[in-house]
């Protein structure tokens, strides 16, 4: 069985899926981009030539990831947001100025039996993922408008945005919401020339998430064969993905969520209570 290991090994291997310089003289803002799936997107996107403004709460993680890709002989700067926070939002994009991309990455999300969701959980999550990501969206928009330019996003989303999944109400009811926002700025926003996409991993192993999702091996095992492929998604992978939803290459492409999860959300919804039902 190959195993996500063995993946990453051959991708570290082979060569990459777009061109070098494919981002070359283009600047674009990863939310949540200081770590996990913002991190590796934003080093996959400086690898091929961009400059990347990694952006988020906590000083302690986009410091040492900007170091780590400006290491690797990569462009990146840091700008500290709260994406719960418009008037935030609005001030950093008018002191960045116009940008060639937005990466919507910044979430929040820990599981809980829906009857013992505080208001205050619900509104964290609902907070930063849904309404963070159109406040991102709105100012970073209006001034690619504004630039007569046009210009890609891409919103990070999930696989139960779909069927929803207990344990998560709060996350997938707003990364339904992103997807429907998705959908809605790709058609109104055409006309201007920016072009907007989600990607929607299934599993994958970060640092913060795996630690609340899937704290011990059992659940992690469970989760596993909840996924057709037997394996969880890569870092490169899902890097790979939206480097490519972000370029060129996919310049009629708009509106469209592209689903990472080895078919995990094609048998059904409720995998988390398959997992209860293992342990």
């Amino acid at each position: 069985m190959t195993t996500t290991d063995d993946v990453r090994q051959r991708i570290a291997y082979d060569p990459r899926m777009l061109p070098e310089k494919s981002f070359e003289n283009r600047v674009g803002i990863i939310t949540g981009g200081g770590t996990g799936i913002g991190f590796g997107i934003a080093r996959e996107l400086a690898r091929l030539g961009a400059t990347v403004i990694l952006a988020s709460r906590k000083e302690e993680h986009l410091r040492p990831a900007v170091e780590q890709i400006r290491a690797a002989g990569g462009r990146a700067e840091f700008h500290i947001v709260d994406v719960r926070d418009a008037e935030a939002v609005e001030a950093m994009a008018a002191k960045i100025g116009p940008v060639d991309f937005l990466v919507n990455n910044a979430a929040g999300n820990f599981i809980v039996p829906s009857d013992q969701l505080s208001v205050n959980g619900w509104n964290s999550v609902v907070g930063i993922v849904l309404n963070g990501t159109f406040y991102c969206s709105s100012a970073i928009g209006k001034r690619m408008i504004e630039s007569k330019k046009g210009g890609t996003m891409l919103n990070v989303i999930a696989n139960y945005a779909w069927t929803g999944a207990p344990g998560v109400v709060h996350s997938a009811s707003a990364k339904a919401g992103v997807l429907a926002l998705t959908r809605t700025l790709a058609v109104e926003w055409a006309r201007h020339k920016i072009r907007i996409n989600a990607i929607a991993p299934g599993p994958v192993h970060t640092e913060g998430a795996s630690a609340r999702l899937f704290p011990d091996p059992a659940i992690e095992e469970g989760i596993r064969r909840t996924i057709p492929l037997r394996r969880f998604a890569t870092l490169e992978e899902v890097a790979n993905a939206a480097a490519y939803l972000l370029s060129d290459y996919a310049a009629f492409v708009t509106g469209e969520a592209f689903v990472i999860d080895g078919g995990q959300w094609l048998s059904g919804a409720d995998y988390w209570g398959r997992i209860r039902q293992m342990k």
